[in-house]
């Protein structure tokens, strides 16, 4: 029923939080509770396709099992759990096959190699399982010693059935067992040594093969630094000196075990290398050539191998950004890049690394020399708390609680001009970066939107000519009132509101910091955005397309919960938070002038969480936390209004969400409560007095959420869009009485609760567009085919 058209989600910000699937092409990552799967070499950027729904807290690992068909998941819900890939109807997704109970405490960190997986918990134990007869079983754990924790782990056979297990965790040591198995089960876990060097936690440990009887061991920890540890096996490691006169921080000392009779093995100290400013995240080895990747807090992305004279380490190249003074996670700052991956296809280097804002950030290379950023795919970090459609459909608003407002549009040009073969939905625009939790976002024209925070007021934004020819040049979307609109907007660095840059004129003795500052990136913005090849990469969402804040709604004493605007577009109706009737009232706003409108509207006693104007601007519905609803009518002439109805005890919970019907079928709307119901109330005319009565009633399994009815009828029949706590999505029709249409396949819902529905009033292609925003911290683009609804 519901086709899958853009999927928005970010990264968690783990440093194990993704892996790659070389032989399927696959990124799989975290995202939130769901598991995200995405084609990063898919020629159509289509971004990510499928979530994988089953854990019930933060994702926290990914592993791939190289050579079958299986994935290993981690979460704060203490599970790991085991996939299956699949190919269902062309598309890749897998299904849980397995759920591993065992732990007690968030899974901190996994591997996986052959038929061996070993699980690390904050509760300081580390397991060993073994792949038997299709399941994994428990072989064996294991305790770093008390305090400490496993957070990192890396697992390598050094000659068959014969494994060396790194742990690295919150200790400034790395962690030595040896493994043996009988290719089935473990027959021996031993603990050999502990490598003393670091002066932090180690956060990353990596195993690369040399020689044969020859491997490279490489830590990342917290201390800023990456350290290189030489294995050698059997009659190499007695060929090791010890050097003296050493410092202790490049200590040479050789550490001597034996996995077998036969099998010895020594370690020793190979090289230190410096030069982050920022804890190391994540680290890994070229598959073919002696390099290194390492990704860090310090939002850099460096690339080391040993100079072909002295055989120092150095850094070969630097991606990402230059780190700012004061930036790094000792202050506070929440880091820069987490988990990074490196692989091959096509005789090409892919460097893929996850942000701090949730986005995918790509780096290619065909000589290891230069490297190109290419576009990747972003998405918000938190529930996504509000989408919005503009006025003509063509894009989608989308607020979140981590601190964002963002834009979404299908890509349907390329740079010259022609249609894409296979038309995408992307990130276009990132109007607002807040510093309060974004809640609520509706669209006043084309050109403009008013949004609610976690804050008092309201603040308007108006498109800038950059965003403007941006959204024409790849999406198609007309140019509305050029000659008025700004060039671009710039984010001063001392305060929340956007400036518009044209509008500043600052003169070299100018002591305004912000003003100067913003005059500084005057054309930058704008010039960098009309000459973009495909749509903005992540750092020129976050500089270069913010839209200028034009004004300041306030009145409220608690943070806004929601707002509705009149379709004619000369109204703006707010509530805020609130436990008392004192607050629980509707402020108005005149969008044309920005004056409030004295009336202030009292009747709840509690949250008002929704906030709905009729098709035809006579009405204004408010529901509510203390499960009421209440009807408002409009007197035109002095934009006042009064309470015209309210039902006692209209549902049994509270009401989340309200939609009216189209016109054609009379006044009447829709309320979606808590108490599984969906109430659907029409304005009748008794003896020359409206009134409303409850028409109909339908019973759900579970909390509906949210509602949205189309504008349309199809076969002269209503169209619903219901969402429920669960995240799963119903869509319904009403004619005298409420239909379930084909129902949705729950794999393609979101995993948490709906917060939002809105349905675009843009067909395309006959296929109607349905915006969802989900507490899963997720924004979904889905299309339904016209044709099923008649």
């Amino acid at each position: 029923m519901l086709s899958e058209e853009g999927i928005f989600i970010g990264a968690n910000k783990q440093t194990q939080v993704s892996d790659y699937n070389e032989r399927k092409q696959i990124v799989a990552y975290g995202a939130g509770k769901n598991i995200a799967l995405w084609k990063p070499m898919d020629p159509s950027n289509l971004g990510v396709y499928r979530t994988l729904k089953g854990h019930v807290a933060e994702v926290t690992c990914i592993r791939f099992v190289t050579g079958t068909d299986l994935m290993i998941s981690a979460s704060e819900d203490f599970e790991v759990r085991v996939w299956k890939f699949v190919n269902i109807d062309g598309v890749e997704t897998a299904d849980c096959i397995q759920v591993l109970h065992h732990h007690s405490h968030t899974i901190t960190t996994v591997t996986v190699l052959n038929n061996l997986l070993v699980v690390g918990c904050a509760d300081g134990s580390t397991s060993v399982w073994s792949f038997i007869s299709d399941q994994y079983v428990l072989q064996q754990e294991v305790s770093l010693g008390f305090g400490v924790f496993p957070l990192c782990l890396a697992l390598h056979m050094v000659q068959e059935n014969h494994y060396i297990l790194a742990v690295g965790g919150t200790s400034p040591n790395i962690f030595i067992y040896t493994i043996v198995t009988n290719s089935l089960e473990v027959t021996s876990i031993q603990f050999a040594t502990k490598l003393e060097g670091h002066e932090d936690w180690i956060k990353s440990l990596v195993f690369r093969e040399a020689a044969p009887g020859d491997y490279l061991l490489a830590s990342g920890s917290q201390d800023r630094y990456i350290r290189l540890w030489r294995l050698k096996i059997s009659d190499k490691a007695d060929s090791e000196v010890k050097e003296k006169n050493k410092l202790t921080l490049l200590t040479n000392k050789v550490y001597k075990f034996s996995i077998s009779p036969v099998l010895h093995v020594s370690i020793n100290f190979e090289a230190l290398i410096m030069g982050h400013d920022d804890w190391i995240s994540s680290l890994q080895w070229h598959k073919t050539k002696l390099q290194l990747l390492t990704s860090t807090a310090d939002t850099a992305v460096m690339v080391w191998e040993p100079d072909n004279v002295s055989g120092i380490w150095i850094c070969s190249a630097r991606l990402g950004e230059l780190s700012s003074k004061g930036a790094s996670t000792a202050t506070g700052s929440s880091g820069g890049f987490w988990s990074c991956l490196w692989f091959t296809h096509n005789e090409k280097d892919f460097i893929l690394t996850n942000g701090k804002t949730g986005a995918w950030r790509i780096w290619t290379s065909t000589d290891g020399m230069m490297w190109n950023q290419e576009l990747g795919i972003t998405g918000p970090t938190k529930s996504v708390t509000d989408v919005s459609w503009s006025l003509n459909g063509e894009y989608l608003l989308s607020t979140s609680l981590d601190q964002t407002t963002r834009l979404y549009s299908e890509w349907i040009y390329d740079a010259d001009g022609n249609r894409r073969t296979k038309p995408s939905w992307c990130e276009m625009s990132r109007p607002q970066i807040h510093g309060y939790d974004m809640i609520c976002v509706e669209p006043i024209s084309n050109t403009r939107f008013v949004s609610g925070g976690d804050e008092k007021i309201l603040r308007s934004f108006d498109e800038p000519k950059a965003v403007a020819l941006l959204l024409n040049k790849f999406s198609g979307v007309s140019i509305e009132e050029e000659s008025h609109l700004p060039d671009s907007a710039a984010l001063p660095a001392l305060g929340l509101s956007n400036k518009a840059t044209n509008d500043v004129d600052v003169n070299e003795s100018d002591e305004d910091p912000d003003a100067r500052e913003t005059a500084e990136t005057k054309n930058i913005s704008y010039d960098l955005i009309k000459e973009l090849q495909t749509p903005p990469l992540e750092d020129q969402l976050q500089r270069h397309t913010l839209w200028p804040e034009i004004e300041k709604l306030y009145g409220h004493g608690y943070e806004i919960s929601c707002l509705d605007v009149s379709e004619d577009k000369k109204l703006i109706a707010t509530a805020c938070k609130s436990n008392n009737a004192q607050h629980a009232v509707i402020r108005l706003f005149d969008a044309e002038t920005w004056n409030q409108i004295p009336e202030v509207l009292s009747f709840h006693n509690l949250t008002i969480t929704g906030l709905r104007f009729s098709k035809d601007n006579r009405y204004l519905l408010s529901v509510s936390r203390d499960r009421l609803w209440a009807l408002w009518q409009r007197n035109f002439e002095n934009n006042t209004f009064k309470l015209v109805c309210s039902k006692e005890k209209p549902h049994a919970r509270i009401i989340w969400d309200a939609d009216w019907f189209p016109l054609s079928v009379g006044l009447a709307f829709v309320t979606a409560s808590r108490d599984k119901t969906l109430k659907l109330w029409r304005i009748v005319d008794k003896e020359g007095k409206e009134e409303v009565e409850l028409e109909n009633t339908i019973k759900f399994n579970e909390p509906v959420t949210a509602v949205s009815v189309h504008k349309e009828l199809f076969d002269d029949r209503v169209i619903i869009a219901v969402g429920f706590e669960s995240g799963s999505i119903e869509i319904l029709a009403y004619n005298n009485g409420f239909t379930q249409l084909q129902p949705v396949d729950s794999k393609v819902t979101p995993a948490d609760k709906i917060n939002r529905l809105r349905w675009s009033s843009l067909t395309r292609e006959g296929k109607l567009l349905l915006g969802v925003a989900s507490a899963d911290t997720s924004v979904r683009i889905y299309s339904v085919n016209n044709g099923l609804l008649r």
